[in-house]
């Protein structure tokens, strides 16, 4: 399977001056029907998504390994996230999953709510502190190029964003969309510099996509209401 991925990541087909890589474009496509099946909060959406994380996964790893790596540069943060992601989607999965069944095959996994104060302040103070860490250990690894250190805190930006934003979605938290739109602010011209682009395509159509799933999302939080047990442990009122 790891050789079938690898053979797979190094095919392509020539775009002008950039090379498209199959991998990456299976990748975004995949993470792109998780993205519409978790506004619609349907239960598939996460193992979609883990399955679209294995892929990226390749692709980022590969750069760092390619010896053409100069056209392409190796995203750290970005392959070491895919593996978090995974981890946090697993999460997410058994939570929504078990929300459905109290609430049948026909309704949505969950009932979107705003976080409370103390779940919010919490959400921002994770993503500061993790920021900081975690940009000097990418530091400390190295990027395998001369990186300026912008680019390490970007990578580290985007790394716990996007872990912290799986995870709010996981909750069924509205700032789960807010967290991938700070995300994008970043990613996007992050990608583009290192010449991922199709991922810098699809993270600039999400930038659009999130604030409808956002409006979509906000509409379901007035408008339902919990109606199981779980649902009501973790849907208080909006703060």
């Amino acid at each position: 399977m790891i050789d079938f991925l690898t053979r797979l990541s190094e095919a392509s087909i020539q775009m002008g001056e950039y090379q498209l890589r199959w991998l990456e474009l299976i990748g975004v496509l995949i993470g792109l029907a998780s993205a519409v099946g978790g506004m619609k909060r349907k239960v598939w959406a996460w193992p979609v998504g883990i399955t679209a994380n294995v892929l990226l996964f390749f692709v980022y790893i590969n750069a760092i390994l390619d010896p053409q790596v100069g056209e392409r540069t190796p995203l750290f943060g970005q392959s070491g996230r895919q593996i978090f992601f995974i981890l946090t989607s697993a999460y997410g999965w058994y939570r929504w999953r078990e929300h459905q069944r109290g609430r049948g095959a026909d309704k949505p996994a969950i009932t979107p709510r705003w976080a409370t104060m103390t779940e919010r302040a919490a959400l921002v103070g994770v993503w500061l502190v993790g920021l900081v860490i975690v940009q000097q250990l990418f530091a400390t690894i190295g990027a395998g190029w001369p990186a300026p250190r912008w680019y390490y805190w970007c990578d580290a930006w985007i790394f716990m964003g996007s872990l912290l934003a799986t995870y709010a979605m996981a909750r069924g938290w509205n700032e789960f969309w807010l967290c991938w739109i700070g995300v994008d602010l970043v990613g996007v011209p992050l990608l583009l510099h290192s010449n991922y682009i199709p991922t810098a395509v699809l993270y600039a159509f999400y930038a659009v996509f999130v604030i409808y799933g956002f409006v979509v999302w906000l509409r379901a939080s007035r408008t339902e209401t919990a109606t199981d047990v779980s649902d009501r442990e973790v849907a208080p009122a909006a703060s």
